[in-house]
């Protein structure tokens, strides 16, 4: 289920799981992270760092200090001036602050002119979706479902004396009551249901069966019409048939868009769910 909001250890914990699996095909590592990540600068003094990375450009090895502000108001220039002299003393190559609530354009200015990085990271909101779907694709699911089913086939319904009960569709069988000589009412399909049961029973597939429920001094009445007829006994012939109805079907997973990531400088925008899946969104 999705948070309703973060603290800042969890923060911490998010930006190190980020910047660890984005930079894992560059070749980045994590050196530390939290209050035990901690650096000595030229200066003797002791510097908290919270995510601290290594990469190597083959020739260099880089280290990068990323901060990160879980605050309701916006970075401003005194947190990247403080985070300059950090790197500076200790002798790190790379700056970034990670903040949930943006930066004042006085800290974007000045962390350009000294190429400090600046990222916004925070929970998605509805403003966000113009840019953006609500929802991270995963995959696509593809089951080839192989289905067959057998069931009863009713070829005819016949009162004797050649008379066919003209069936179109399974509701037809309601409008049809057998009329005993002491004036009880039975359901026409009562006795067809009776036959079905008989078909499955023997479970021959495709074999005619015929079945003969003799009825004496007996009258068919269709409600509907308010026909009535003589009848002596029903025959029912049917058979045992197989439908196939295997199908395909494609799932769609998918997951729901939870935090926003977007790159001030390098104008690059991602998305995460909770699960862990980031999706980066390529600007057209």
């Amino acid at each position: 289920m999705k948070k309703d909001s973060l603290d800042w250890r969890e923060y911490e914990a998010i930006t190190k799981y980020i910047y660890e699996t984005l930079g894992k095909e560059f070749g980045v590592t994590i050196l530390g992270y939290g209050n035990s990540c901690k650096v000595t600068g030229k200066s003797g003094n002791s510097h908290q760092i919270d995510v601290l990375t290594l990469q190597s450009n083959g020739v260099n090895q880089i280290r990068t200090a990323i901060e990160c502000k879980y605050l309701k108001k916006k970075v401003n220039k005194d947190t990247v001036m403080k985070v300059l002299s950090i790197i500076q003393d200790a002798q790190i190559d790379k700056g970034v602050i990670v903040s949930k609530s943006g930066f004042t354009r006085d800290s974007v200015d000045f962390a350009r002119e000294y190429n400090i990085g600046l990222v916004e990271l925070r929970e998605a909101d509805e403003k966000d979706f113009s840019e953006s779907p609500k929802e991270i694709h995963i995959a696509d699911l593809l089951l080839n479902a192989k289905i067959l089913i057998k069931r009863p086939q009713i070829l005819s319904v016949s009162i004797g004396n050649d008379r066919i009960i003209e069936i179109r569709d399974e509701w037809d069988y309601y409008n049809y009551f057998v009329i005993l000589e002491n004036k009880t009412e039975i359901p026409l399909l009562k006795y067809v249901n009776e036959f079905r049961n008989e078909v499955n029973r023997q479970n021959k597939l495709n074999k005619i069966i015929t079945k003969q429920f003799p009825i004496q001094n007996a009258n068919l009445l269709n409600k509907s019409s308010k026909n009535s007829v003589k009848m002596d006994q029903i025959i029912l012939t049917g058979q045992l048939i197989e439908i196939d109805t295997s199908k395909n079907i494609n799932f769609k997973l998918i997951d729901q868009v939870w935090l926003i990531m977007k790159s001030i400088f390098e104008e690059r925008i991602f998305t995460f769910s909770e699960s862990g899946l980031i999706v980066e969104h390529k600007r057209k």
